[in-house]
């Protein structure tokens, strides 16, 4: 049985999602209020696992910090806690398997020990843990009628870690971090060192061609999913990932922005999208 609404976590929720989640919001206010609220929480819960780690005073407590948010999960309705109170009530209304949440926060742990990916497949699995089990559980909130919409949320949330990826490649060497594959890095003539430097040599281009390439056939298959779900989440997600792809065309179009700044699409290029996402006909 679900415990009764509290609004002021509601309010809180809100307030957070909105403040945050600068380009996926704008996905968020096309949903139903229940599946809204639900999708703040997740998203919220998600942002505060991540900023544990980032303000943690060493690597050291981060651990520990991180075995807090797994206890998080299993107090349930706590009255002090706004965020796990919304989404406990989603968790339950949704079926949404607890194992999944533990999931976000195992891949969120893995930044701790590995900051290099040899093999595309190694990538994918850290991208599973972090970006496709959060699709999965969206799917669940959204509604489906075809087991196969979490297999094409898998590949959806794939697309957008790795848009995320390419266009985050400079901050993430200032961390020391390179979330590309290195096998695929050393087939065209860039090193470690190169990348670290913000200097990868001829071969970038060619290599953000592949992996945009890459991720172009994940937004394919990942589309797939709005066959599976009601409109109204589907112009949701439609809008999410078209931000995303908007992204990533600017990649496309020059290859070195990434290695300069941060790809990002305007307030009126974000709008369109929310427009477009309306108007374009489900797959």
């Amino acid at each position: 049985m679900l415990q009764a609404v509290d609004p002021q976590a509601e309010r809180f929720c809100a307030d957070m999602a909105r403040r945050e989640a600068k380009n996926f919001y704008w996905g968020f206010i096309s949903l139903p209020y229940e599946q809204r609220m639900a999708i703040y929480a997740l998203y919220d819960f998600a942002r505060q696992v991540d900023d544990e780690v980032d303000s943690a005073p060493s690597e050291a407590e981060i651990p520990r910090r991180l075995a807090a948010q797994r206890a998080r999960l299993m107090n349930a309705f706590d009255a002090d806690d706004h965020v796990m109170h919304v989404l406990t009530r989603a968790v339950m209304r949704y079926s949404i398997p607890y194992e999944e949440l533990l999931a976000l926060i195992d891949g969120v742990e893995r930044d701790l020990t590995t900051t290099r990916y040899r093999t595309w497949d190694d990538l994918r699995a850290y991208c599973y843990l972090v970006a496709s089990i959060v699709g999965r559980m969206c799917v669940r909130i959204f509604g489906f009628d075809d087991p196969k919409a979490l297999d094409r949320a898998d590949d959806l949330g794939l697309a957008l870690q790795l848009t995320n990826i390419l266009r985050d490649v400079r901050e993430d060497a200032q961390m020391g971090r390179i979330y590309l594959p290195l096998e695929e890095l050393q087939q065209f003539g860039i090193t470690e060192d190169g990348i670290l430097a913000n200097r990868p040599g001829s071969g970038w281009e060619a290599f953000v061609a592949f992996q945009t390439a890459r991720a172009r056939e994940l937004f394919a298959s990942g589309y797939q999913v709005l066959r599976y779900i009601p409109r109204r989440p589907a112009a949701c997600v439609q809008t999410m990932a078209g931000i995303y792809e908007g992204i990533l065309r600017k990649i496309e179009r020059d290859p070195q922005l990434p290695l300069h700044g941060r790809a990002a699409l305007s307030k009126g290029e974000k709008l369109r999208v929310v427009v477009g996402s309306w108007l374009r006909p489900q797959v």
